[in-house]
Parts: structure tokens; C-alpha cells; sequence
């Protein structure tokens, strides 16, 4: 095992702050040149406190499962093995398409240690989502689970040969092998790979107004950009890292960047996190979690608050939870004071994407929260909100895009992955342009207004309209599409697609499901049309582009 010292410089909840203008001000970024997240993830945790528990996992068949920071090493190093043994190499990619279990935190673990690059994917992908993740990746190996292993295998042949590994699966093809199978056999790589802070780590699959979906590259350094958010806005500068101390939970897919939110954060201080794969979000499941675990710090998109906010609370002992953050979409007043008066917790409220994330959040330790806001500058960030032609900051209170300042930022993304032209438009003049409309006000808190392209959020989830627009034109019945968001009570926002029939069709009762059903196979569980609008005509552009401004005023009139 390889030494890691402590590094020093992040450890905020050691030292007291009497003023949010204190703790800034006593903030730098220490980038090391050197730097690999699965050392300081494993290597040193499990050096330090082997036997400690590092993750509960649980499903919702009833299987629990604790795994120790020396487990979570042996089997880091073991896939490492396996997989260096396959001949994945020094920056090759790696698909994880696996839920909230440890076999999901190992997968990433053991490319890290390689020097390998890790690309999520959410079990919630249909087959042209996998696809066309693992192929724009080049991907040479993938761990997918069983809950969608057969999208996998559906789309499989169109993609180069690839190394699968299974977790659940049985029984497995001849064409792969069970990820227990191969850690019992593996050869463990028990040294890790001597990386470059920048060197990357991660490729994220992000959804865009135009064109395919963008792989976001982030170096290994992302963890350290990460890691004031942790302790300021989701631990509110309080971090017990004793035997017994903070416990983490967030029921969100470990695909997205938001498990640099929590996940990885936590495992850097030696906290365990609660693993729970139990398929869509259940409120009930989770008030269980958070009370048998002891969960003292949750976080949660608002659209899951708004679930457990229905549900029977009285009957858990939720006592355990301190802090409550929210993120993804915009927390309203009514949630936050529900989950102030049922968990006795502090509410925060922050903000960040895929290219960013987190730059903005609350940390009432030292500055109180304000309705409607979603926080102000976290530690080590510059944030503004500039005009989007002259790039130069607007007035208080003025709406303008919310830009971060690039140089520096161990946050921030390296580039689109083979998308030179995108990356170029996002980093414009020493700065992340993030395409979020916002406001700040003359003592630093920023409000979100909503975004400057089309971008759908459904639930925490981005949607690409375009992607959509075009899944949809490729059903036999489909002539034409176009989709926007519209107003949800329940998930904030949800696509309503126009749909013009090819040739002389007529709608029938259906039609409207079979769409939808079109779509969810064939990009994500999540990602169709909860509206249908069948219509004779689209507007354009003179370029002959679906002119959505017109479909959202028709909408709303």
C-alpha cells in the first residue's frame, strides 16, 4: 500500500470562523502537481482505520451489506488487478453503469488506481443512451449491473470489443465475467498510479440544446474542488470524523457528478456513506435509512423533499439528521420550512453543474440563509453574473448568466470530450459561461432565473430537447417533433413534445403512450414526453431549426 500523507489545507471544520469574510479570506487552493483521488480515497483511509465501516449498503429486496475502508482497498486493488490483466491501460475508458453499491464505488476506485478513465452511466439509459456513451467514450471495458445488463447486451455488438464485468447477474454469458469472479482470481495492483493533479479521471455524459450529449472531462483534481462545498454547505463547517461520528446519505444516482457532492468527499475524511439500490424513489425507504443508519447529513433534490413531505414522518426517529441540502432545481419555502420543523436540521440550498460543481451554496455556520436564494460563493470560487455579449458584470439585482472564473479552479472541467468547438464557446475570456440565468444581489446571494438555452430539468435530471426531438422522429408514425419544458407541481419541470404525423395519419389513443415508450427505450427511464401535443405544423427559423421560443409562448398563453 502506498503512503499517502494527509493532505492539508481542506480540513476547514478544524479551525473556527467568526464571519463568512474570515473564512474566504482564509482559503487557498492546495493542488499538489502530483495527485490521485483513489489514494486518498482508499489508500490512506484504509491505512489509517482499516476496520472502519466505509459504506451500508442496502436493497430493496432486504440484502444489507457493510464494507470497511480495508475491504474497499482489497477489492479496489484486486479489480485493478483483473482489469490491468484484461489490458486496460493507462488512460483508457471504463464504463460503470451500476446503482448505489460498493461494487459501483470499486469499479471507479480500481481506474483511478490504473491511471484509467471511469464514465458513469446511469442504470436509468436506455440502448442509444448507452450506446452512444460507450462509443463516443471508446470504452474498452464496462461494469454493468443487473439492472441494465440487458441494455448492454442489446447494443453490445455495435460497439467494439469490450471487457464486462457483472454485478447481480445470473447467470452470466460466456462472453462475461462476474465481478466477484474476477476479484477472487485477480492479481491485486496494490500500488497506485503516480497521476498528474490534471490528469483525467472522469468523463460525464451531459445533455445539451444541440447535438449529442457532451462528455464533461474532469482531471483527478476534481475532488479537491469539491471538497469546501463538503464541509461548508452539506456538513455546515461541522464534521465529526470519530468512530462514531457523521454518517452520509443522498438518494441520487451515483452517475451524476453530484457523488462529488457527498460520496467521494466523505470517504476523503473517512465518513461512510449509505448505499441504497432499491430501485425508483421511494419516501418511505428512505425516512428508513436515514433512521437506521444514524444519517446526519442528507442531501436531496427538492423534487425528493416534496415526496417525503407527503408521507407519514412521525413514524421515524429522524433526530440524527443536522443538515438537510438541496440541489438540482430550486428548493421553495414551503419544502425548506417542512424540512427545517421534521428534521430539527439546518436547510441549504446550493448550486453547480456538471462543468461546475458546486460553486454556490448556504453554510449558515457563518452566514444566515435567505428564501429564495441559493446560496453565495463557496470558498476558492469566483463567481459572477455578467452580461452575455459584453461579459462584464450587470448591476445588482440585474439578471444576467452565471459565469465562474476558470483559471485555478480545481472545480472546473477540463473540456468537452472531441468537442473542441463547445468547449471554446463555454470558456470564453477567463471564463465558465454556464448558460443559468441569475441574479445576485449587493451582499453576494445569488437567485437562479432559469436557463438561456433549452435545457429541460425534470427532476434534477437534465433533457436534451434536441435528443428527444429526434428519438421521436425515428417512429414509423413521427414526421416531425419539437419539445420544451413546461411547469410541473410535483418534478419542477417536464418536456411537452409537438409532434406533426408523416403523411395522411391521424392520432389515435395510443399513440401519445407508444412515444413515450419509443423514447424511454431508447434514451433513459426518465427522459420522454409526460405531455404529447399532436399538431399540423411546427414553427422554424429561416435556417429550418425548430423555433421552441414560439411552442413556449403558444404554451403559455
Amino acid at each position: 500500500m502506498t503512503d499517502v500523507p494527509r493532505l492539508d489545507g481542506y480540513w476547514l471544520h478544524e479551525r473556527e470562523f467568526d464571519s463568512r469574510e474570515a473564512l474566504l479570506s482564509a482559503f487557498e487552493w492546495t493542488v499538489p502537481e502530483r495527485f490521485n483521488m483513489a489514494a486518498h480515497l482508499v489508500d490512506r483511509p484504509a491505512a489509517e482505520h482499516p476496520d472502519r465501516p466505509a459504506v451500508y449498503a442496502e436493497e430493496a429486496g432486504g440484502r444489507q451489506r457493510t464494507v470497511s475502508f480495508g475491504e474497499l482497498y482489497d477489492q479496489a486493488a484486486a479489480l485493478a488487478g483483473h482489469l490491468a490483466a484484461a489490458g486496460v491501460e493507462r488512460g483508457d475508458r471504463v464504463g460503470v453503469n451500476a446503482p448505489q453499491k460498493p461494487e459501483t464505488l470499486v469499479a471507479h476506485l480500481a481506474c483511478w488506481k490504473l491511471g484509467a478513465v471511469s464514465v458513469p452511466l446511469s442504470v436509468l439509459f436506455g440502448e442509444e443512451g448507452v450506446r452512444y456513451r460507450l462509443d463516443d467514450a471508446g470504452a474498452v471495458a464496462c461494469v454493468v449491473d443487473e439492472a441494465n445488463v440487458d441494455t448492454l447486451r442489446a447494443v453490445r455488438e455495435r460497439l467494439e470489443p469490450l471487457e464486462v464485468l457483472t454485478v447481480d447477474v445470473e447467470p452470466t454469458r460466456e462472453d462475461e465475467t462476474d465481478l466477484h469472479d474476477a476479484l477472487a482470481a485477480a492479481d491485486p495492483v496494490r500500488d497506485t498510479a503516480d497521476t498528474a493533479a490534471d490528469e483525467t479521471a472522469m468523463i460525464i455524459y451531459t445533455s445539451g440544446t444541440t447535438g449529442a450529449p457532451k462528455g464533461v472531462v474532469h482531471g483527478h483534481e476534481l475532488l479537491l474542488g469539491q471538497l469546501p462545498h463538503f464541509v461548508c454547505s452539506f456538513c455546515n463547517l461541522q464534521l465529526d470524523t470519530g468512530e462514531d461520528g457523521d454518517v452520509f446519505y443522498a438518494p441520487i444516482e451515483w452517475s451524476w457528478v453530484a457523488v462529488f457532492n457527498f460520496v467521494v468527499p466523505a470517504l476523503f475524511f473517512g465518513r461512510p456513506v449509505v448505499a441504497y439500490a432499491g430501485g425508483p424513489f421511494d419516501p418511505e425507504a428512505t425516512l428508513g435509512l436515514l433512521e437506521r443508519y444514524g444519517v446526519t447529513c442528507f442531501g436531496a433534490p427538492p423534487t425528493a423533499l416534496r415526496a417525503m413531505k407527503a408521507a407519514d414522518t412521525a413514524a421515524y426517529d429522524l433526530d440524527s439528521v443536522r443538515v438537510v441540502e438541496a440541489g438540482g432545481e430550486a428548493l421553495g419555502e414551503d419544502v425548506a420550512g417542512w424540512a427545517r420543523e421534521t428534521f430539527g436540521a439546518v436547510v441549504h440550498e446550493h448550486y453547480g453543474q456538471t462543468e461546475a460543481d458546486v460553486v454556490v451554496g448556504d453554510c449558515t455556520a457563518v452566514a444566515e440563509r435567505r428564501p429564495g436564494c441559493m446560496g453565495m460563493e463557496l470558498p476558492g470560487h469566483e463567481v459572477a453574473v455578467l452580461d452575455p455579449d459584453s461579459l462584464t458584470p450587470v448591476e445588482p439585482g440585474e439578471v444576467g448568466e452565471l459565469a465562474v472564473r476558470y483559471e485555478g479552479d480545481p472545480v472546473c472541467f477540463q473540456e468537452y470530450w472531441n468537442k473542441p468547438e463547445k468547449t471554446a464557446a463555454t470558456l470564453r475570456e477567463g471564463w465558465l459561461l454556464t448558460d443559468d440565468l441569475a441574479t445576485v444581489d449587493a451582499d453576494g446571494y445569488f437567485s437562479f432565473r432559469g436557463r438561456r438555452d433549452d435545457v429541460i430539468i425534470r427532476s434534477g435530471y437534465r433533457i436534451g430537447p434536441e435528443e428527444l426531438e429526434s428519438t421521436l422522429a425515428t417512429h414509423e408514425a413521427v414526421a416531425d417533433a419539437g419539445v420544451v419544458g413546461v411547469a410541473d407541481e410535483r418534478r419542477g419541470e417536464v418536456p411537452k413534445a409537438f409532434v406533426v404525423l408523416a403523411g395522411d395519419r391521424d392520432p389515435y389513443p395510443e399513440l401519445a403512450d407508444e412515444l413515450r415508450a419509443h423514447a424511454r427505450q431508447r434514451l433513459a427511464e426518465y427522459e420522454y414526453p409526460a405531455e404529447v401535443e399532436f399538431v399540423t405544423s411546427l414553427p422554424t427559423t429561416v435556417t429550418g431549426k425548430v423555433k421552441r421560443s414560439a411552442l413556449r409562448e403558444r404554451e403559455n398563453r
